[in-house]
């Protein structure tokens, strides 16, 4: 696992997550920049390299005098390959609303692109420290994960937590469409989605090209872009065409995948590019081309013939020790002793709503579940929700950080409500909706 490992030598065993977080000194000071015009007037921005290869952006309010600092953990991790500085850039952008609600944002672009949850949530440790370094230290932080990075604040969470009494660095937790559950959790679907379409469709690979398991995504060689990947699949199903202009064939193909995996026809090709070159990144650079997961025993169904299907489906035995790693690296334990809200969009087409059920469990389980207030929007976006809703979701956790006022979602709503007069309309927060078991939206195993 080299690519893994490249930037922790001092590092034997083999595992996913990459090395500790280094003391803040190593990086070089962060530079002043001009602010990117979504960021409100009079904040002090800049940028940095952490000296283990992250990017990062800072804004600092021009009267910060709510001295509380918000750390934020990107999404992805579709983006593969080496850190690119513009990603911080662009979630400065799209979360400047933080800014605007008068607190200090910070964001990571992570050391590399692909897939590491702990390694990230490192990386975001790291940035947290030289923020400190530089600026002096929050009277609250809080840690927002958006996405898969949902998923890597649930794990720094756990990762940093206060122990024996010393109080850790993070004081809450939002979450925010999140990835959670971990990484075998909420990819195997798209292992499932990669046998039904290729049973269904047959050109992924073509049958012309040198065949390979599914769960690893893509051969490291192909040279295959994704316009060309969804030329295929629109080759196979008309999905980028009006339904009253595809064959037959065409329809009965899509409404086969799309049944079957309970998506929406739009988000079939995103969570294709999923499942093949974050499938490439994850099982052949991350966890030496083994495969942690597993459809052997999955029963499908939602097809015209789901007897033709479930024999015709090309099945795989995950590797127990892919397993374990992915899991180590990715996996909550829900040993969380900070206060934690999320928001969930329930149509939300790429992290699906019921992963916040899966979280739940692993909370309750963890005796840690009185520290966790899930609430829901009947949104249909998964990159950014109702503006208004994100100042209401800070506020409700700092009270119940600062004043120990655990909110409920109707509470929540009533925040959001008033803030619409600054941030605009759109508070779409359901308080009596409950996500579903995640069995009721991927296949049983």
């Amino acid at each position: 696992m080299k690519h893994a490992l490249s930037l922790c030598l001092a590092v034997t065993a083999t595992v996913l997550a990459g090395c500790a977080a280094s003391p803040a000194v190593l990086a070089p000071p962060p530079q002043s920049q001009a602010c990117p015009a979504e960021v409100p007037v009079g904040a002090r921005c800049y940028n940095g390299e952490d000296g283990h290869g992250a990017f990062y952006r800072i804004a600092i309010p021009s009267n910060w005098d709510k001295q509380v600092l918000v750390m934020h953990a990107h999404g992805g991790p579709a983006d593969t390959g080496p850190a690119q500085s513009s990603r911080s850039e662009e979630d400065l952008k799209r979360w400047a609303v933080t800014v605007k609600a008068g607190y200090a944002w910070a964001g990571s672009s992570y050391r590399r692109g692909g897939y590491g949850v702990t390694m990230a949530a490192e990386d975001t440790e790291r940035l947290r420290q030289i923020f400190v370094q530089h600026f002096g230290s929050a009277r609250r932080t809080l840690l927002h994960g958006q996405s898969y990075g949902g998923g890597v604040a649930s794990k720094a969470a756990e990762i940093y937590a206060a122990v024996a009494g010393r109080r850790g660095p993070y004081d809450g937790v939002l979450l925010t469409n999140s990835v959670l559950g971990g990484g075998q959790l909420a990819h195997t679907f798209r292992l499932d989605l990669r046998g039904v379409y290729q049973y269904v469709c047959k050109n992924h690979p073509k049958p012309d090209e040198v065949p390979y398991p599914l769960w690893q995504g893509l051969p490291m060689d192909s040279t295959l872009t994704r316009a060309e990947l969804l030329n295929r699949i629109d080759d196979c199903t008309g999905v980028r065409k009006p339904a009253a202009q595809r064959s037959a064939q065409q329809a009965a193909n899509l409404a086969t995948i799309v049944n079957v995996l309970k998506i929406r026809e739009q988000s079939l090709a995103g969570h294709m590019n999923f499942a093949t070159w974050l499938f490439r990144d994850l099982t052949q650079l991350r966890l030496d081309k083994r495969n942690p997961f597993d459809n052997s025993t999955a029963v499908y169904s939602g097809s015209a013939n789901d007897a033709a299907l479930n024999a015709g489906v090309l099945r795989y035995k995950a590797d127990p020790q892919a397993v374990a790693e992915l899991a180590k690296d990715s996996a909550p334990d829900g040993r969380v002793n900070v206060p934690t809200l999320s928001i969930h969009a329930a149509n939300d087409p790429t992290a699906f709503v019921e992963l916040e059920s899966a979280y739940r469990e692993v909370r309750e389980r963890a005796g840690s579940a009185q520290l966790l207030v899930q609430t829901f929007s009947d949104e249909s976006d998964h990159s950014y929700l109702a503006e208004a809703q994100y100042p209401a979701l800070f506020t409700a956790l700092l009270d119940w950080v600062n004043k120990g006022d655990k909110p409920t979602p109707q509470a929540v709503l009533a925040l959001c409500r008033g803030y619409e007069a600054t941030y605009g309309k759109g508070c779409r927060i359901q308080p009596d909706y409950r996500s579903p078991p995640l069995s009721s939206r991927v296949t049983p195993r």
